[in-house]
């Protein structure tokens, strides 16, 4: 009878002991790699989403952050090597993190924060039903192009030729300059290409505009450039050329005007599809999005520089002012 209720004992604290050692064993939490050019505000954005969403960096989520700096070139090995851990998720900023990152796997879901043509380039095969492993969202389009020029020759009335400074080697540039060419046709303006395809190419790049003789100056937001966006702003400003830009940042460090989706928006966005993702949606079911919030940012300090008065409704339209 002894033994029996030591046996029953030992069952018993056995079973006991079993739910309170399994409460004490840590969860496996998921792995996101992010893909960038750069950690800067607009991920804020993606920070503060994920965060709504109720996660909790190290204990209901993991991050690695893995950064080109300037450099495209780098993005494919930094994709591979998210592969290889077998992250859970990729999310990327930008077309070549974009590209790089599918490249490297096609079973990893991939969440583009930030994309242009997804669906002529490879990446989707269509806005609405992406299939595949990645979806997101898109902030390039011709309406956005087109009133970028519109609101540059607002500013500056007697503006006929434009140097746009890029990356010819760029598909994604390829394809945006064509639309920018039609929609500067449509203004009655010339545009002259100036390529600048690493952040050592620049001091040329100038050299090249100023040849030009352009009226003002175009800069597309690719890493190269973002890397470099003080010394173009310093080079605008110098040279007494008015400069459009498609990113903030560069109008937060002396370039005259900026007009874009806001970034941290589209990054707060991509936290929902992470979410998504992680709660067992397919990728390829999630449709692109489009931005819906696009901002004007002028830098009035510049303008003075630069001997412009910005009309009234100009103003009124900017959502925000640089004094």
């Amino acid at each position: 009878m002894a033994n029996r209720r030591n046996f029953i004992s030992g069952v018993a604290g056995c079973v006991l002991a079993a739910p309170f050692a399994a409460a004490q064993t840590p969860s496996r939490i998921p792995r996101i790699g992010i893909l960038a050019n750069y950690n800067g505000p607009p991920w804020d954005g993606f920070r503060h989403g994920m965060s709504e969403l109720g996660y909790v960096e190290g204990r209901t989520i993991a991050t690695d952050w893995r950064f080109a700096e300037g450099n495209v070139d780098r993005y494919p090995a930094l994709a591979v090597a998210f592969a290889q851990a077998k992250v859970d998720l990729i999310v990327t900023s930008g077309t070549p993190a974009a590209l790089a990152a599918k490249q490297a796997t096609g079973s990893i879901p991939i969440v583009m924060a930030i994309s242009a043509y997804p669906e002529r380039l490879g990446l989707a095969e269509s806005l609405s039903h992406p299939g595949g492993n990645i979806t997101g969202l898109s902030h390039a389009g011709p309406e956005v192009t087109g009133k970028r020029l519109q609101l540059l020759k607002q500013l500056v009335p007697k503006t006929l030729r434009i140097a746009v400074l890029g990356n010819a080697a760029s598909p994604i540039e390829v394809l945006a300059f064509r639309e920018t060419q039609a929609a500067a046709a449509a203004l009655g303006l010339e545009l002259q290409p100036i390529d600048a395809r690493t952040p050592d190419d620049h001091a040329a790049a100038f050299a090249a505009v100023t040849a030009s003789r352009a009226d003002a100056m175009h800069v597309v937001g690719n890493p190269a450039n973002f890397k470099n966006r003080q010394a173009i702003a310093n080079f605008a400003l110098r040279s007494r050329l008015p400069s459009s830009y498609e990113e903030r940042e560069f109008a937060l460090v002396g370039g005259l005007m900026s007009y874009a989706a806001s970034y941290p928006d589209l990054y707060f966005r991509a936290a929902t599809y992470v979410d998504k993702i992680l709660k067992g949606a397919k990728p390829g079911d999630l449709p692109i999005q489009h931005p819906t919030k696009l901002e004007l940012v002028i830098n009035q300090k510049s303008a003075a520089a630069l001997g412009l008065t910005i009309p009234a409704p100009l103003l009124l339209q900017a959502g925000e002012v640089i004094s």
